[in-house]
C-alpha cells in the first residue's frame, strides 16, 4: 500500500512572479513537500541518453543537476535495461532524483523488481524513484514475446506480489516509493490505492486536472510534457508530429485522447493541429514553460519536461541549459 503522507502542499497555490533571463515565470510552491523523495518542480524526461556512453551519460546527468533540475526521468524500450541505467545515473550525480518512466513490469518478474527497488533505495536513500508500467502491445508481444494482459488487472497483481516478495538482506532506511504509469481513470485510481501517484505522458493540463481529482491530494502527480523550442509553426508543428507518429498508432493514448474530448479526424494523417499543439508545447521559453505552469496550477506536484529537436540522435543540451536558465531556482 501506498506510504503516509505529511499535509499536502498543492503546487496550484503560487509564490509569486519572477523576471529570470527575460521570463515571466510563476514560482510554484515548494515541490512534494509531503514526501522523503523531493522531486523539485521542475524535471527532465529523456531518451536520448541512451545514444551517449556509459561514462558520458553519467557526465551530461551531473551536469543537468547542477542546472538545477529536480529529478531525470527515463523510459525504457529497446535502449539500456532499466534499472541498470538508474543505477548508473545514481552513481553519477549527488542529488537529483532518479526516476525511472517507466519500468516495463513484464521485463522483470515481481520478485526481481521489488529486489531492485529496495536495492537502490538502500544504496541512494531517498533518490531513486520507480515508475512502473504495463507498456504496449507491440513492445510486449512483438519484442518480449509475453501476452499482453488487461491492464489494470495485470498491474494489480503484480504489485502484489512486488509488496509480498521476499527480501533477506539489508533493508533500505525508508521506503522507497512506486508510481504507475496511468492514463485511464482505473489505472489512475490503482495509481492512489496501490501505489504513491501516476505518471502521466502525452497528456494535457486537463487530464492533470483530471488526475488530480481522482488522485485525492495527496499521491504524486508527474506528468511528462513534451516541448518544441521552435517559434516557426510549421517547423515546430513538424518536429512534434515526428515524435507522435509512434504514439498515434497505440490504443493507450489513442482511446485517452479520445476521452479528453479530441476526435477520431484528430488522429489520423499524422494528427490533427489542434491535438499536436494540445500535446506538444512549442514556441519561445515563455510559451512553453507557460504550459508547465498549467500542470502545475491543474494539480501537478512535478512536471517532467521532454525537449524534442529535429536531431532525435543528439542529446539537446543546449535546449537544456536555455530551459534551466529560465526556471528561477528557490
Amino acid at each position: 500500500m501506498a506510504q503516509s503522507s505529511a499535509p499536502f502542499v498543492h503546487l496550484c497555490l503560487v509564490s509569486g512572479l519572477v523576471h529570470h533571463s527575460g521570463v515571466l515565470l510563476a514560482v510554484p510552491e515548494e515541490a512534494v513537500a509531503q514526501k522523503s523523495i523531493h522531486l523539485g518542480a521542475f524535471g527532465i524526461w529523456n531518451f536520448q541518453l541512451d545514444v551517449l556512453p556509459a561514462a558520458r551519460m553519467q557526465e551530461t546527468a551531473a551536469e543537468l543537476e547542477e542546472l538545477g533540475y529536480g529529478a531525470l526521468w527515463f523510459g525504457e524500450a529497446t535502449g539500456r535495461e532499466a534499472l541498470t541505467k538508474a543505477a548508473l545515473l545514481l552513481a553519477g550525480t549527488k542529488r537529483m532524483v532518479i526516476a525511472t518512466g517507466i519500468a516495463n513490469i513484464y521485463g522483470r518478474d515481481p520478485v526481481t523488481m521489488s529486489a531492485a527497488q529496495k536495492t537502490l533505495a538502500e544504496a541512494y536513500p531517498n533518490r531513486f524513484l520507480l515508475g512502473l508500467g504495463v507498456s504496449h502491445i507491440p513492445l510486449v508481444e512483438k519484442l518480449r514475446g509475453h501476452k499482453y494482459d488487461k491492464p489494470v488487472s495485470t498491474m494489480r497483481a503484480y504489485l502484489d506480489a512486488m509488496d509480498n516478495a521476499p527480501y533477506h538482506v539489508l533493508a533500505p532506511i525508508s521506503k522507497s516509493p512506486r508510481v504507475l504509469a496511468a492514463l485511464g481513470p482505473k489505472m489512475l485510481q490503482l495509481s492512489a490505492e496501490r501505489a504513491d501517484g501516476a505518471h502521466p505522458y502525452n497528456t494535457t493540463p486537463q487530464h492533470t486536472a483530471q488526475a488530480r481529482e481522482l488522485l485525492g491530494p495527496d499521491p504524486y502527480l508527474c506528468p511528462e510534457q513534451a516541448v518544441v523550442l521552435e517559434k516557426d509553426p510549421a517547423k515546430a508543428r513538424a518536429i512534434a508530429r515526428k515524435f507522435l507518429a509512434i504514439y498515434l498508432t497505440l490504443p493507450n493514448y489513442t482511446n485517452n485522447w479520445l476521452r479528453l474530448g479530441f476526435q477520431e479526424a484528430d488522429i489520423k494523417d499524422g494528427g490533427s493541429d489542434k491535438l499536436i499543439d494540445a500535446v506538444i508545447a512549442w514556441g519561445d521559453l515563455k510559451t512553453v514553460l507557460n504550459r508547465v505552469q498549467e500542470h502545475h496550477a491543474a494539480g501537478a506536484d512535478h512536471v517532467c519536461v521532454q525537449v524534442l529537436t529535429d536531431d532525435s540522435k543528439t542529446f539537446p543540451i543546449r535546449e537544456h541549459r536555455e530551459l534551466a536558465s529560465a526556471i528561477p531556482r528557490k
